[in-house]
């Protein structure tokens, strides 16, 4: 039994390295793909130096934060200094558990897999008030403290808004989810819920325009402002791994997850796991063009966009779901 037990353990793990490791590489690709859509949208080259095409710039980059020298301030908090970058990667990595790539590639396909993502991206804000908090110093604190009235407040949205996708399958479990979308994917009915969707993310994420944790024209960097080296670089892969995380979950919800839109010859030979990889691709840069296009929000209008227009259009959206399903005799069979 203990063998048995053993060996379970030594496949799990090998599942999570190989999860992992192909997300911190994509952490590493996008990078250097948001740099490249800011230069084309400014008509700039941007990192072309650094290997064919800048590709290794991430890695050079890497390079840099690791055999930076890791200061700590001598009055901040040290164990919760030090815990705040790990808790912020460790929750953005830990979330990817329940992403189906293909109805069969999915580390732990559990059937409440909506509500762990929500449970782990609510824990997410903890890592960035223990950074502000830690540092003892006033604009990391501030920053800290916006961000989290940011994430909690956009989390509220993107809840309301996930529940028209939960009425129209009736099921929290993500492949079930992009299986229900082989006939008709959800954004052509939701339409307007994608929209605010794919805002509440850029808001949820900390992107421009609504970047004001780290806004660094008043608070320097934010929450990061005392960090350095590896510490930063922590805090930066946590974000980027936040981002893509998003756009697998507008792609799942939205866009079919790794469902071809036809099936025809020869888009029907492209593997699931590339069209879901895609997808991803096309929400990130979306997400790029948004950050070198969109001036950026004030803090006002950006609480008054999430409680006084997203929350209400998107609980009056629900409704007309739910009365659309009922009156059609639509709703699915749990």
């Amino acid at each position: 039994m203990s063998l048995f037990y053993l060996e379970t353990l030594l496949i799990e793990t090998y599942k999570i390295i190989f999860l992992v490791l192909p997300v911190l590489t994509a952490v590493a690709l996008i990078v250097w793909l948001d740099r490249r859509v800011w230069a084309f949208v400014q008509k700039r080259r941007g990192p072309n130096v650094v290997g064919p095409f800048g590709l290794l710039q991430s890695l050079a980059d890497a390079l840099k934060y690791i055999f930076k020298e890791i200061i700590i301030p001598a009055t901040s908090n040290k164990i919760i200094f030090i815990l705040a970058p790990i808790v912020t990667m460790t929750l953005a990595l830990i979330a990817w558990a329940v992403i189906p790539f293909d109805e069969n590639l999915v580390l732990a396909d559990i059937n409440v897999g909506i509500l762990y993502l929500f449970a782990v991206s609510s824990l997410g804000v903890y890592g960035i008030i223990m950074g502000g908090w830690a540092s003892n110093s006033k604009y990391p604190f501030f920053g800290s403290i916006r961000s989290a009235a940011q994430m909690v407040s956009y989390e509220v949205s993107i809840g309301v808004i996930i529940i028209n996708v939960l009425l129209c399958v009736g099921s929290l479990n993500l492949t079930d989810i992009v299986l229900a979308q082989k006939d008709m994917w959800f954004i052509l009915p939701l339409f307007p819920m994608f929209v605010i969707f794919f805002i509440s993310a850029l808001a949820e994420t900390n992107r421009p325009p609504f970047d004001l944790p780290e806004a660094e024209a008043e608070l320097v960097a934010g929450y990061q402002t005392e960090y350095s080296g590896m510490m930063y670089a922590m805090f930066w892969l946590g974000e980027y791994a936040n981002i893509l995380l998003m756009c697998a979950l507008g792609s799942i919800l939205f866009l079919g997850g790794w469902l071809s839109p036809i099936d025809l010859y020869p888009l029907n030979l492209i593997p699931p796991v590339v069209w879901f990889i895609i997808k991803m691709l096309f929400l990130f840069i979306l997400f790029a063009l948004v950050k070198a296009i969109v001036p950026r929000y004030r803090y006002d209008q950006l609480m008054k966009l999430g409680w006084k227009m997203f929350l209400p259009f998107s609980l009056i959206y629900v409704v007309l779901t739910s009365s659309f399903l009922i009156y059609f005799d639509l709703l699915p069979k749990v």
